[in-house]
């Protein structure tokens, strides 16, 4: 009942974009950690001309508070941007030896459920955004969770944006449009990322940053990479072709 009732009182004030701290699905009885933040132009966002949504889906053990540097650039760009934390403390931790796929495969199919309840439940209550045109961002184990949702085929899944994501295989769908941004220091696992032959035929791109360090994709990274993950993130969203990201 005390998350029940904080809910109530969130959702009373998101009309005047106070951010909310958790929303509870009572089915599984878990309280959801979320930072909502709204658009620049949120004058401009009506129920007959809705505002772009993007889930953001933060890495193992990053606060989901910490990926500031693209829901700001999110927002200049006329999107919603919903911040999630997926871990909870009553979670069982990440599986770190093993086949990786088959032990984290609940975790992640745990994280894809709570991206679906967020869009059922939030999609009622801010009536003013396209919650049936989502884009979905995820950092490493974030990554994961949103390539997981993306292969459900979910029709309201537009785009994923994946930072270094490194178990679970894109979608290969011609109908969500994905891009991989890349960093340096580790490999994605065999069959993750789509074969040029794929890429073509599904018009998904997979982007390498030089340099780049997997544990450095969030606020306390160097700003050279966050400029530059916001450069190519803004581009893509404005749809310049893959070939003159790579250029960029």
């Amino acid at each position: 009942m005390k998350y029940l009732a904080r809910i109530t009182i969130i959702i009373a004030f998101w009309v005047n974009s106070v951010n909310a701290e958790y929303i509870y699905d009572r089915s599984r009885d878990r309280a959801i950690p979320i930072e909502i933040t709204f658009p620049s132009i949120i004058e401009q966002c009506s129920t007959k001309s809705k505002c772009p949504v993007a889930f953001l889906s933060a890495g193992y053990g990053i606060s989901h508070l910490q990926y500031t540097f693209i829901s700001k650039q999110l927002n200049k760009l006329g999107y919603l941007v919903i911040a999630i934390g997926h871990e909870l403390p009553s979670d069982p931790a990440l599986s770190v030896s093993g086949n990786l796929y088959a032990t984290r495969s609940e975790n992640w199919s745990r994280g894809a459920k709570t991206l679906d309840f967020l869009k059922n439940a939030l999609s009622k209550r801010l009536n003013r955004f396209d919650f049936e045109k989502l884009t979905l961002i995820g950092h490493s184990n974030g990554g994961d969770i949103s390539a997981w949702l993306g292969n459900e085929n979910k029709p309201y899944i537009k785009t994923i944006i994946t930072l270094d994501h490194r178990r679970v295989p894109l979608p290969r769908n011609s109908n969500i449009q994905v891009l991989s941004i890349r960093a340096s220091d580790f490999p994605a696992d065999k069959g993750v990322l789509p074969t040029k032959a794929e890429q073509e035929k599904f018009a998904s791109c997979i982007l390498n940053i030089p340099k780049a360090k997997h544990n450095d994709i969030a606020d306390f990274g160097p700003m050279w990479l966050t400029a530059r993950i916001n450069l190519l993130i803004k581009n893509y969203l404005n749809e310049q072709p893959c070939s003159e990201l790579k250029k960029a």
